[in-house]
């Protein structure tokens, strides 16, 4: 067997249920190629391996975990990438999808490394901290809404697709979770480049509670900055305001 990691943040899915459902998510996307990042004690791995026609290779840090694996799971002989997913290289020529039950502690920057990968990555389906999946949901308006969300909602749709509760897990942690799945967008808002775009969103919500004519002041000349819409705060511009706004930047 296997043991608990705290440091690496693992909670085990063991509701065969849960495990299901998310499975039929993926495989309702027929992808070709997948990832799953994370698999742990493999709860949703050995039904992954199932999937017709489809390549999958898995990226795991714990060495005990993958020993595990490839012991019980045959099939994932040679399948499994030994490496932090936020240090690793795009596993597939090609476009993949990508699932996991993701690590909460670094879930966020699971989903940064992610969009370093848009161009390869049509689909994401992901468990995550029920707090972190609504703010990558959230609408502009919202208290939740933040950088997270437009960085996502730029480049991809998000579909909350269920609850799951704390049970569900060994050991349960102490929050509530969220599956969400993201599919990318066929049409993205013009920008002046992502990375423009990039700098824009965290600055701009960097001091949220601000007037966003103070918050990104060092980012645009002064007479670009008597624009009315420097009068809103962060959170009230959509990603669409947000990237048509990234034009104007010094």
């Amino acid at each position: 067997m296997y043991t608990l990691k705290k440091s690496l943040g693992q909670h085990f899915l063991k509701d065969d249920g849960i495990c299901k459902k998310i499975v039929a998510a993926v495989a309702a996307e027929s992808p070709e190629q997948l990832l799953e990042v994370g698999p742990g004690g493999g709860a949703i791995t050995r039904y992954l391996i199932e999937l017709p026609a489809t390549a999958f290779k898995a990226i795991e840090l714990d060495e005990e975990k993958i020993q595990y694996l490839v012991t019980a799971y045959p099939a994932l002989k040679d399948k499994i990438i030994h490496e932090s997913i936020l240090d690793a290289a795009a596993p597939f020529e090609g476009p993949f999808h990508v699932v996991g039950n993701f690590p909460y502690n670094i879930s966020t920057q699971i989903l940064f490394k992610l969009l370093d990968w848009k161009e390869q990555v049509p689909v994401i389906t992901g468990m995550f901290q029920k707090e972190v999946a609504l703010r990558v949901a959230a609408p502009s308006g919202s208290k939740t809404y933040g950088v997270i969300s437009v960085l996502i909602q730029a480049f991809y749709s998000v579909e909350y697709l269920f609850d799951v509760s704390e049970q569900a897990f060994n050991p349960p942690p102490k929050v509530k979770s969220g599956v969400i799945r993201l599919r990318r967008k066929e049409a993205v808002e013009p920008m002046k480049s992502p990375r423009a775009f990039t700098v824009l969103v965290k600055t701009a919500f960097n001091q949220r509670r601000k007037m966003l004519r103070n918050a990104v002041k060092p980012l645009f000349d002064e007479t670009v900055l008597k624009d009315d819409i420097f009068n809103k705060r962060a959170e009230q511009l959509s990603v669409g305001d947000f990237a048509a706004l990234s034009f104007k930047m010094k």
